[in-house]
Order: structure tokens, then C-alpha cells, then sequence
């Protein structure tokens, strides 16, 4: 218990533990912006998640199997969600790939237009972040980019598409390169959602 992250006085003595207890409160902010949007349209907040995700990837990834990967939760959650989004009209279920049984999710115009009113709900967020210097943010983007590979790679987070864990990231000794782009990747360039991405595959 003394040492837990959560404890205060603990958390004077260990940096990592007051960094976890930020990032614990940043999550907060998350939830709260996401759920006031929510009220909004009468959705549920992984609705929301599902429909904004769909907008902004490829269409392989918008099935049930993976949106339960991408968002941490059960399939029966997803195929609840998206029962309900395609009753509203929101999602049209895809059976053009060669499985029968399974489909891919596209937007309907009512789904887009959801999006286009809902995807600035992190805006307050982005606003104060916006308000670093150059530096701390390029700084801040290389300690999350690397945060998201390792916890992937420790089985703690199931999906992450970080130019740190695709097969076209190589470092060349401490210069970052992309073999996809054949170029070198400014610290600022590196992303955390790389429509590329391809999982590199641990030796």
C-alpha cells in the first residue's frame, strides 16, 4: 500500500509514480469530454469511438474482431454497438469479402455527418497541448510513441500502430528511418496511427 502509485506521499519519492497518476487524471478528461458528446447525439461513448474510427481508417480494419481490439472491450460489445448503429442508420454492414460470415462497417451519409459533429470532442484537450513550446511537445510525442510500443510489446495494450513496432521502422544508430518512405523520420515525424503500418513480427 505504501508504495502503490496512488499513494501521495509515495508519489514524492518516484516520478514514474506521479507520471502514471497524471496519465490516470489525463484518462479522466477523456471520458468526461467523450461522455458530455455522448449526452449530446444519444450515443454511447463507444458508438461514438466506433463511428469516428471507421471515418479515419481502412476499411479492412472495421470489423467487429478488430474495433474489440482497438477499444479494449468483448465482440458481444462491439456487435451490440454496432447493432444499434446500423438500426439508426449510422453503419452499413459490407459481405463483399470472401468470408460469407463476416462483414466490414461503412459510414451512411447520417453516419458521416455524426463524425463531422462528434470527432472534435478531444478539442479542449488539443487546445491546452497546443499552448507548449516546439520542443516539450516533440519531447512529450517521443516518450508516448515509445510508451505505446512497449506496453503493446508486454501484452498490455493489444493494438498500436507506432512507427516503432512496423516492419519499415529501422534506427540507424539513433537516427529514425522509414524503409516504406526511404527517408529519415524527424522526432516529430514519427506517428502513433500510420495508415502503412505493418506489425513488425518479434524475433
Amino acid at each position: 500500500m505504501e508504495k502503490s502509485t496512488f499513494n501521495p506521499v509515495h508519489q514524492e519519492k518516484d516520478i514514474s509514480s506521479k507520471i502514471v497518476a497524471g496519465l490516470e487524471r489525463i484518462s479522466e478528461v477523456f471520458k468526461v469530454l467523450l461522455w458530455e458528446k455522448a449526452k449530446l447525439v444519444g450515443l454511447s461513448p463507444i458508438q461514438i469511438q466506433i463511428l469516428i474510427f471507421i471515418a479515419f481508417h481502412k476499411q479492412e480494419l472495421c470489423n467487429v474482431s478488430h474495433l474489440a481490439k482497438e477499444f479494449n472491450v468483448t465482440k458481444p460489445t462491439v456487435s451490440d454497438a454496432v447493432r444499434v448503429l446500423n438500426k439508426k442508420e449510422m453503419v452499413s454492414k459490407d459481405f463483399s469479402s470472401s468470408d460469407s460470415r463476416s462483414y466490414s462497417l461503412r459510414l451512411t451519409e447520417l453516419g458521416k455527418k455524426l463524425v463531422s459533429d462528434t470527432n472534435d470532442f478531444s478539442q479542449p484537450l488539443k487546445k491546452q497541448i497546443d499552448k507548449f513550446n516546439e520542443n516539450d511537445l516533440e519531447s512529450l510525442l517521443g516518450s508516448i510513441s515509445e510508451l505505446i510500443y512497449k506496453l503493446n510489446r508486454n501484452g498490455i495494450l493489444t493494438v498500436q500502430r507506432t512507427c516503432f513496432g512496423c516492419v519499415f521502422y529501422q534506427n540507424n544508430n539513433g537516427t529514425d528511418y522509414c524503409n516504406l518512405l526511404q527517408k529519415e523520420l524527424k522526432r516529430t515525424e514519427i506517428r502513433l496511427d500510420c495508415p502503412e503500418f505493418e506489425e513488425k513480427v518479434s524475433g
